[in-house]
């Protein structure tokens, strides 16, 4: 019931705002957590994935079926999933990896782009797509997008764009998050029934790193 109450509360503090609204991350109690921590300890470039990874309430792939992936060096996402939602099948080296992430202090995940495992220049281009098993009305994450430069040498930081779809593959709504050098920390609520499946893309230049994503559990006791 506490679980609840808070994410409602945060819900209703996004109202003005849209279908899912930006918020903060510390106002969300999220019960469900998929944070890597349990796959092996491995430098970069870590462990590639073909198939989803998995927590419970919660599956991660590369996109929705009825996406296509375009682009480069960077994916981007055409087409509108099909529903009811699913995670399409990976190709091999093009879909997600983990490795220990020295900003996180812990494993992360790095989507794949084009150039595919294990080339650098794949290692957070690509696309990451969330599927909920059962629908939600709130979710946070932390995505790093760079190391801190002090002598402003790199690129300045991308755009990730968060794009938020209904089981049948509606689109809810979207949002471009300008990113930050390190670990930014990220919520959303929606002021609405909630939404089944997440899509991220960026065009960072250096690429993104996930961790920590926590989401809303079915309530046992409702």
């Amino acid at each position: 019931m506490i679980r609840a109450l808070a994410v409602t509360l945060a819900c209703a503090q996004a109202a003005a705002a849209g279908p899912v609204a930006q918020v903060d991350p510390e106002s969300l109690a999220l019960a469900g957590r998929m944070d890597f921590e349990a796959l092996p300890l491995l430098p970069e470039p870590g462990l590639a994935h073909d198939a989803p990874l998995t927590a419970p309430g919660l599956a991660l792939g590369a996109r929705f079926a009825g996406q296509a992936v375009t682009g480069a060096p960077h994916d981007r996402l055409e087409g509108a999933p099909r529903g009811p939602l699913a995670l399409a099948a990976i190709a091999p080296g093009q879909g997600l990896a983990t490795a220990w992430h020295a900003g996180f202090g812990s494993t992360a995940l790095f989507p794949l782009g084009p150039a595919g495992f294990p080339v650098i220049e794949a290692r957070g281009e690509g696309a990451v797509a969330l599927l909920f098993e059962a629908d939600v009305r709130a979710l946070a994450l932390k995505i790093h997008a760079d190391y801190a430069d002090p002598l402003g040498t790199r690129p300045p930081p991308g755009t990730a764009t968060l794009t938020f779809h209904d089981r049948a593959g509606g689109l809810i709504d979207r949002h471009h998050v300008g990113l930050a050098h390190g670990v930014l920390a990220l919520g959303f609520a929606s002021t609405g029934p909630g939404f089944a499946g997440v899509t991220i893309t960026n065009d960072d230049p250096g690429g993104i790193a996930i961790d920590d994503i926590r989401y809303p559990l079915p309530d046992l006791n409702g």
